[in-house]
């Protein structure tokens, strides 16, 4: 599964002709939130220790590059690998000196990425932080717990409220990347965010493998809707964002908070897979199509004018043309606010690996390529429903001559944006400000600000 041959689409750094300079890393990181969580962390952990740190620098004249790698599917895996392979080069010309590689690919392939990359100093797992920095003679600092160096705008920063997974889903290799579920204690958690916020932070997306098993571990039950409350009480948290909800035994105490509060946005992300009872319970999702259907109900009707993201998988071993339109039909009913769609990864020591992968990589394109056109087009028709409303936006960046920001509704990268004008009048990044939405495109909201 992994091959020094994956080099056709490598991360090329550009050359260095500076002299590198001692104590100084830089840090890559590839593939979700979670993963930026963790270089965050280890960056603070480095600074602490008298390193100058860079995430991802334009400078390239660090001696100490560490790659933070994404082992999820196969696309994921073969950019980590063309990465490591990069910088494997760069080390050969003499641009690098040091060079090490951390995060899920490691976690799970260690043995042959030590034998297939020996150019690599040392791989270290997902929880190997304190191993990391002693390497680097560095010491692991107990009293940072909880401070990072954000590698986003200041404004907003992912909040990994716990590590791991219990859930048995038959296609996912994340259990063997990240292990079982270990929820943060919560009043670590409320730390870190009272230090966010005096940071300037406005806005926590929280997440994790599984939000709604938060608690279970440490406390013995279900404590999401407790932490949100009391993330919620942290003067400057403006906006709290959910993402990665599990929808079976989903506590719905949490859409109660949700409506209680005015700073926990009426957003959730939560991956659903698939939209048929018989492709459910081959991925071990613990649900039917039925029973799903009845939760986006419940929630649609607790929490009015929620935004629910979802994500699914096209082409699982045995996905039928008949499963696929049921599918597309259910997409098509359920008109999801945001939506994303994956192709299925045969992914080994997963339960499904046992299965025939039996849908041709093409089809399994062609039928993700149809859930994401009926997408658009149901994303353009409630766009346009947002005409002429007037709303909360915060200002993410700027871009030409336009600022661009985003809805409680919309997750950074992810989700809709909002487009305003530098003409229109002057906006901070960073901050909030109230606009009407004058035109709209399928993923685009085009704004002026109001009362400048």
């Amino acid at each position: 599964m992994l091959s020094r041959s994956l080099n056709h689409r490598f991360f090329a750094p550009p050359m260095k002709t500076k002299t590198l300079r001692r104590n100084k890393v830089n840090v890559v990181t590839l593939g979700c939130a979670k993963n930026i969580f963790d270089s965050e962390v280890m960056m603070a952990q480095l600074k602490a220790n008298a390193f100058e740190v860079e995430h991802e620098s334009e400078t390239q004249d660090a001696e100490i590059v560490i790659v933070n790698t994404c082992g999820f599917i196969d696309n994921a895996k073969e950019e980590s690998i063309n990465t490591i392979l990069a910088w494997a080069r760069e080390k050969e010309k003499g641009n690098v000196d040091k060079l090490y590689v951390t995060g899920c690919l490691s976690e799970r392939y260690k043995p042959e990425l030590e034998k297939d990359i020996p150019e690599v100093d040392a791989f270290f797992g997902t929880r190997e932080l304190p191993r990391l920095l002693k390497t680097l003679k560095a010491d692991y600092k107990h009293e940072l717990v909880g401070e990072r160096l954000l590698t986003t705008p200041s404004h907003y920063a992912y909040f990994k409220i716990s590590e791991g997974c219990d859930r048995p889903c038959s296609f996912c290799a994340i259990p063997l990347m990240r292990g079982k579920h270990l929820s943060t204690p919560m009043e670590q958690l409320v730390d870190s965010a009272k230090k966010l916020a005096a940071a300037g932070t406005k806005e926590l997306i929280l997440i994790a493998q599984d939000l709604t098993y938060y608690g279970l571990d440490i406390y013995k039950q279900r404590n999401l809707s407790d932490l949100l409350k009391r993330l919620s009480d942290v003067e400057g948290i403006d906006w709290i964002r959910l993402q990665y909800a599990f929808p079976s035994g989903f506590p719905m105490d949490v859409l109660d908070v949700m409506n209680e509060r005015d700073n926990i946005c009426k957003y959730l992300d939560m991956p659903l897979q698939h939209g048929t009872t018989r492709m459910l319970q081959a991925m071990r999702r613990g649900i039917t199509r039925e029973k799903t259907d009845a939760l986006i109900a419940e929630i649609r009707s607790r929490v009015p004018g929620i935004a629910l993201r979802t994500t699914l998988i096209s082409g699982f071993p045995g996905e039928t043309e008949d499963d696929f339109q049921e599918m597309l039909q259910w997409v098509e009913q359920s008109r999801f606010d945001r939506l994303g769609i994956f192709t299925y990864s045969h992914e080994e020591n997963t339960h499904a690996f046992a299965l025939k992968d039996d849908v041709p990589a093409k089809l399994k394109r062609k039928r993700a390529d149809a859930i994401m056109e009926a997408q658009s087009h149901i994303s353009y028709d409630l766009n346009q429903r947002m005409v002429g409303k007037e709303l909360k936006v915060l200002i993410d960046r700027i871009e030409g001559d336009s600022y661009i920001g985003r809805t409680e509704f919309d997750s950074p990268e992810v989700d809709n944006e909002v487009i305003i004008a530098k003409e229109a009048g002057y906006l901070r990044v960073g901050d909030f400000a109230q606009v009407r939405i004058e035109t709209a495109e399928h993923y685009d909201l085009f704004a002026t600000p109001i009362g400048l």
